[in-house]
């Protein structure tokens, strides 16, 4: 008898998913076990598991088609069999389907829908304005003086007109010549050389549109607060140079963090928690999300039972899912079910930011750049390496007591690395 496939439920958050590739064609032989399909959900590419046995019959989303979670894919029976009514069902289904919603403990607020405006097509740009010319042929004679001047303004010295001997240009004509706004002409004349900027409106993801829902519900519905700690990272910088000239392993500054973060959520359960309305839960382990910046925005993988694991584990288990993460081929189990995430933007530069949430946990950690600056050791202005740390909490379920004493401790572990290492 013939049987509907349908779309499962790939993610915590998954409500449609696309076929991105068809790994069987009508008419072949599946079993229980066969991968038939990939699709892409809100998180990641993941291939999808058949556990039905037959001949599959029809094909009802073609490659690149949206389905939504629950909504018949294809139909798998004997072949000959008469399947227009599962076709007609299905059709039916997939039109009046609508998109279930992510599953969670808070409504997320409608987004306001904005009006946009049609495409506004680019005034026709003016050709380049030719600078003036002296209608001079041949070497332009002029004084070495007029020519550093010159060099130092960026100026022609085709387009000056000389009032020396022979028309040899002289420091007065440099000077007439700024004066009467031609120097000014020339940086317009090269200004008006750029290319015009192309206007276009991007289609937004599946992963931006969850993105925009969860962190809108984020910040409208917790009430965060700040907290912001300088860390003297010396020392830091000292053990990631030892580990290195060791060959112990190739240990990032963000793998220290993570492991100074999930020591320090030991000492304080009441930042590993999530607010739940009618209770507060208090995690009974420590999951790390690291947010990791895609083409399509971001996913957080996920380093489980993080205090329990070594400085070096950390470094290893983060490089492996940071690679999966970029090419899309993470797990269910390796971006779902963090307690604590960390958001890194060190590496552009940044000195200090803070971060939103990410629901349902109840802190995040913002990490910015190694700062080398002066600083005062002992009465004495020093050389030092700085690295603001900012977290965001959730007022609910974190008092600002408990997350000072938190980031006190974070910044300890950290001014003393060796204790990471233990």
């Amino acid at each position: 008898m013939a049987t509907q496939i349908s779309m499962p439920k790939l993610s915590d958050t998954m409500s449609i998913g696309v076929i991105l590739d068809w790994r069987k064609n009508e008419g072949e032989t599946i079993s229980s076990g066969d991968i038939i399909a990939e699709v892409e959900t809100d998180k990641a590419n993941m291939e999808l598991e058949n556990f039905e046995e037959g001949t599959l019959l029809k094909i009802m989303i073609p490659k690149g088609g949206k389905v939504p979670v629950g909504g018949t894919i294809a139909i798998v029976g004997e072949p000959g069999e008469n399947i227009d009514d599962l076709i007609k069902e299905a059709e039916a289904s997939l039109q009046s389907a609508a998109v279930e919603p992510a599953k969670e403990e808070a409504a997320a607020p409608a987004a306001p829908k904005l009006d946009v405006p049609p495409p506004v097509a680019a005034p026709p740009v003016a050709p380049p304005v030719s600078a003036p010319t002296a209608g001079r042929s041949g070497r332009v004679k002029a004084s070495p003086l007029a020519k550093r001047m010159a060099s130092a303004k960026g100026l022609d010295l085709g387009t000056i007109l000389g009032s020396g001997p022979g028309g040899r240009i002289v420091k007065k004509d440099i000077e007439s010549f700024m004066a009467s706004g031609g120097g000014r002409s020339l940086i317009s004349t090269y200004a008006n050389q750029l290319p015009a900027l192309e206007q276009k409106d991007v289609p937004v993801s599946q992963m931006r549109q969850v993105i925009a829902t969860r962190l809108l519900q984020s910040k409208t519905s917790t009430p965060h607060f700040y907290v912001t700690v300088e860390v003297d990272m010396t020392k830091a910088v000292e053990l990631r140079g030892a580990l290195k000239e060791a060959s112990v392993g190739s240990v990032s500054y963000n793998d220290m963090i993570v492991r100074a973060s999930a020591l320090s959520l030991r000492q304080f359960p009441e930042v590993n928690s999530s607010f739940y309305g009618e209770i507060i839960r208090l995690h009974g382990e420590v999951h790390i999300g690291i947010a990791v910046s895609i083409p399509d925005g971001l996913i957080t993988p996920v380093v489980r039972n993080a205090d329990q694991k070594s400085l070096i584990d950390i470094s290893e288990e983060t490089k492996e899912l940071a690679v999966r993460a970029k090419e899309k081929k993470l797990k269910p189990d390796e971006y779902t079910g963090s307690t604590f995430t960390t958001s890194n933007m060190g590496m552009f530069g940044v000195e200090n930011f803070s971060a939103i949430i990410n629901p349902p946990e109840a802190a995040i950690l913002a990490i910015s750049s190694i700062v080398n600056k002066p600083v005062v050791v002992d009465g004495q202005v020093v050389p030092g390496k700085r690295m603001n740390l900012t977290a965001s909490f959730d007022h609910r379920a974190v008092d600002g007591a408990t997350g000072a004493r938190f980031m006190k401790e974070l910044k300890r572990l950290l001014e003393n690395p060796i204790l990471l290492i233990l």
